[in-house]
Parts: structure tokens; C-alpha cells; sequence
């Protein structure tokens, strides 16, 4: 099923406001085998909306529009859409009372301007926005659809996943079973892998693909397959995936798609072990990973943002004389910065990062993006050195990962 987005808003063309809602609904679709052919970000202008969606019209099957929904005067999504689907405005009696619900329990007052969301054209048909006061909109035209959605990610998301999906799919059952497994590598580059690889990837049947998935410190492997027959399919990907388990070999990270942060909490919880970070450089990124992930309260004890050296020797024990003799970049002091920790939140393991993140503050010795890193376990503790390119936020995002990474391969061998 081909899908076009179109991402509607002046703040997303002028940069105000990142558009994360087309990746989330390509995320989404791809294992039903549905593929986005395009994302189009148009501003709040009538013309450029009805144009936008007319030529999405012509290029897929499901057209997806989120954005321009709210009550203030600049959102005008809806007008557009008649232009196109026809129709007038009318007060539907079920929108108004789920948006006085949803105003309710926000505990504010109930507006002209946000009752008027209760207008929608005589045209489409409604899904009720159990998350917000903008009401999901479904024009059919022939065969094919639109979905006007709201631009606010949480609304978008929920909807889309608890809602317009199951829709869209009972309106378009696919004729074809489709499955894609994940599994993920380390300490590899992507082109030693796919060397690796190519005589198992060149023969496999017509009806499975395998796409590579870089990203900083790891690669993700995706199989995918479709064919008429289910209980071949699944057959036929059991065993490609278990050989290409093999093959990754001693490069394994998971084989499942999952994230370091939830593969360390699955591996933690499993072996009743807790975990505590100390953070310099990181200021916390490491600990808001962990913590992101719905069950992180099993394992995470704690964390120490230990960003100032007396903050170091005060709270976490390093010994001031190393710090003076090697430098807060140095690995005796991540190392006392992970026992410290440690010590403190009553954890079995740890993570401890210490570095230069830039832009400035790097020396010939030890230049922007140097950091050292230190894992903590009931076995020992290990710490390394790396130098990550790039700016702030990378080298942040690339000491985050690698040390979640590197603390669950220690976890394993325990």
C-alpha cells in the first residue's frame, strides 16, 4: 500500500518546530508492508494544501495530513480539504462533547474558539480525538483516502496507533503475509558486515530483503519478507534468521529490536543486579536514557551529575591528587567515579563518564570529543577511551551509547 504525508505548518518551513510525526507513521506502517512514496511539508496556505493533496492524491492509495487543525485563524487545513472533498461546516454534537471532556479533565475553561473545533465538514467522516480537542477527519475519494490528523506528536501518535492504523488496515486488508525481524551489531564497520554477508544475502529467495541500519556505535539488520503463504514465510525467515545469527557471530549485540538502554534493563532485571551512573561530561544523558524505558525502576538506582570536580571528590570519592596528577579526563577517575557511585546508591553496576564535549575546553593532549568511559560490574569494572567526532549533542549521543552498549555486553558474560 503506497502512503503520501503531508506535514502541514509555517513553524515547520521556518525551522521553529521539527517534524517527527511523518518518521512515527512510516515507523509504523512498514511491517504491514506499507510504504510511504513521499512526506511533503507545506506551509498554512490554502492553495499550496489543496494542491499538496490533490497530487498526493494521484501518487498513493492513503494520503496522511497532520497539522493545521488547531482554532486560531492561521489553521486552515479544513477549508482546504473542502475545497477538495466538498461539503460545508457543521456543529457535529459528538465532537463538542468529546472536546468539553477533554477540556475538563485539563481543568480549564471551555473557549469559543476551541468549542468551534466541534465544526467539521458535512464530507468526511470523524474519529474522536480522545487526546485532544482537534477531531480526526477521513475523506474518501474513489478508492482511495485521507486522514487529516493533529500536528501535536502526542496526539498524532496515539491516535494513529490505537485508531487510524486498524482502520486504514481493515479498509485495505493486505492480500500477502508480511514479516520483518531485527537484529543488531557491534564493533563492526557496515561495509565489513555486508562483505561478510554477501554470499548469504545474494542467495536469498526472491521474496526476502535485508536492509542495513547504521547508527553511531551500531548497526541494525533488518529481514524482511512477504509471501502468500504464512506458514512458509515464517518457515523461510526462521531459518534465514537463525543463520544470519550465526554469521553476525561474536558481533551480536541483540536479536531483537530494542534499545541498549531497554536491552540493559531486560538483562539487569533478569539477574536481579541494580545500576547507578556518575556523569560529567554526559550531564545526565546516561541516566535519562535508562530511565526513558517503562521498567527502568526495577534496576536504576540512581544517578550523581558530577560536573564539577568538587562534586567528584565530594560526593563520590575521587581522590583529589589524581585529579590534580591525571586530570578529570582520565581513566582512575572514571574508575572512582563508578566505584563511587556505586558505593553511594547501593548498585551493582555502573556507568561513569568523563570528558571534553566542546566546542572548547579541548588541549593537544586531549581535544574536543576525547572521553573516557568506565563500566562497573559485580566481576570488575573496565574503562576505555575514545575520540568521537563531531559536535556537543554527537559526541553526547556517542558516549551515551557506547557505554550502554558496553555495560550490557558486561552483564552478559556475568
Amino acid at each position: 500500500m503506497n502512503v503520501s504525508i503531508i506535514v502541514i505548518g509555517d513553524e515547520l518551513l521556518i525551522g521553529q518546530v521539527t517534524d517527527t510525526n511523518s518518521g512515527f507513521l512510516a515507523r509504523t506502517m512498514r511491517p504491514a508492508g506499507w510504504t510511504v512514496v513521499d512526506v511533503d511539508v507545506v506551509p498554512d496556505d490554502n492553495s499550496r494544501i489543496r494542491n499538496a493533496v490533490l497530487e498526493a492524491l494521484d501518487r498513493a492509495d492513503v494520503v496522511l495530513t497532520t497539522g493545521g487543525l488547531g482554532p486560531t485563524k492561521d489553521d486552515i487545513t479544513k477549508q482546504a480539504l473542502m475545497d477538495v472533498f466538498g461539503g460545508e461546516l457543521y456543529r457535529d454534537a459528538e465532537v463538542e462533547a468529546n472536546v468539553r471532556e477533554v477540556v475538563g479533565k485539563r481543568g480549564i475553561r471551555l473557549n469559543s474558539l476551541t468549542a468551534d473545533q466541534a465544526l467539521v465538514p458535512t464530507s468526511c467522516s470523524v474519529i474522536q480525538n480522545r487526546l485532544g480537542t482537534a477531531p480526526i477527519m477521513v475523506f474518501s475519494k474513489g478508492t482511495k483516502t485521507l486522514v487529516a490528523m493533529p500536528g501535536v506528536p502526542f496526539e498524532t501518535r496515539g491516535m494513529f496507533t490505537t485508531e487510524v492504523f486498524p482502520m486504514l488496515l481493515q479498509r485495505y486488508a493486505p492480500d500477502v503475509a508480511l514479516r520483518s525481524d531485527v537484529i543488531q551489531a557491534i564493533d563492526i564497520t557496515e561495509s565489513d558486515l555486508a562483505i561478510r554477508l554477501s554470499s548469504w544475502e545474494e542467495s536469498l529467495p526472491s521474496y526476502m530483503h535485508l536492509a542495513y541500519l547504521p547508527q553511531p556505535g551500531l548497526i541494525r539488520l533488518r529481514l524482511d519478507g512477504s509471501h502468500a503463504d504464512r506458514a512458509a514465510l515464517d518457515a523461510m525467515m526462521d531459518r534465514c534468521r537463525e543463520e544470519l545469527i550465526t554469521l553476525v557471530g561474536d558481533n551480536l549485540f541483540a536479536d531483537k529490536d530494542m534499545t541498549p538502554a531497554a536491552c540493559l534493563i531486560e538483562l539487569l532485571a533478569a539477574r536481579g543486579l541494580k545500576v547507578a551512573t556518575a556523569e560529567s561530561c554526559t550531564g545526565g544523558s546516561v541516566s535519562a536514557a535508562i530511565t526513558s524505558v517503562p521498567g527502568a525502576s526495577a534496576v536504576m538506582q540512581g544517578a550523581v551529575v558530577s560536573y564539577s570536580n568538587d562534586v567528584k571528590t565530594g560526593v563520590l570519592g575521587v581522590d583529589p591528587l589524581i585529579i590534580e596528577t591525571e586530570g578529570a579526563v582520565s581513566a582512575p577517575v572514571v574508575e572512582q567515579m563508578a566505584a563511587g557511585v556505586a558505593r553511594l546508591c547501593g548498585a551493582d553496576c555502573a556507568i561513569a563518564t568523563s570528558g571534553v564535549a566542546g566546542p572548547g575546553g579541548g588541549t593537544p593532549d586531549k581535544p574536543v570529543g576525547t572521553v573516557w568511559m568506565c563500566v562497573l560490574t559485580p566481576a570488575g569494572s573496565h574503562s576505555w577511551c575514545c575520540r568521537f567526532p563531531g559536535d556537543r549533542a554527537r559526541i553526547v549521543d556517542r558516549t551515551v551509547m557506547t557505554t550502554l552498549i558496553r555495560l550490557c555486553m558486561a552483564v552478559k558474560k556475568l
